[in-house]
């Protein structure tokens, strides 16, 4: 396994599972970008902020969880692709409504590009309209 391909699994895992940038930055290039054209993430650009908008999202959220099921490189390219489904359900305080109950399956994914053995730049594409219907958000 490539260095890049490691490191792109060991990010994942911590940003997904709400470790923040705390845990996240270590993978990251200090100014890591980010962008998602999705509403939900649209004022979300560095990769720190993303990584602490995953952690909060724990907390309405508590069971969230992620299945992968894809994790490639592009080597030409130093960029790692990783295609994953976001379970959980809505039992915590914090989201934009009382918990509802509802729970969301939500399929996403992360394209990171690396420079130096580190993210330089992540993209995530999300379906928003689709999992905040789930939750009973919109």
């Amino acid at each position: 396994m490539s260095e890049n391909l490691k490191q792109a699994k060991l990010f994942f895992d911590v940003c997904e599972t709400g470790k923040g940038w705390a845990e996240c930055e270590k993978f990251c290039h200090p100014e890591a970008t980010f962008s998602a054209q999705s509403g939900a993430l649209a004022e979300i650009h560095p990769l720190e902020g993303y990584t602490e908008w995953m952690k909060g999202l724990l907390t309405p959220i508590p069971d969230g969880r992620y299945e992968v099921r894809f994790f490639a490189e592009d080597t030409e390219r130093a960029c790692v692709a990783a295609y994953a489904v976001f379970h959980g359900t809505q039992t915590g305080p914090g989201g934009p409504v009382a918990p509802t109950g509802k729970t969301i399956s939500a399929d996403y994914v992360y394209a990171m590009t690396f420079e130096n053995g580190r993210i330089r730049h992540m993209t995530k594409t999300w379906n928003d309209t689709v999992s905040l219907q789930q939750l009973g958000w919109a």
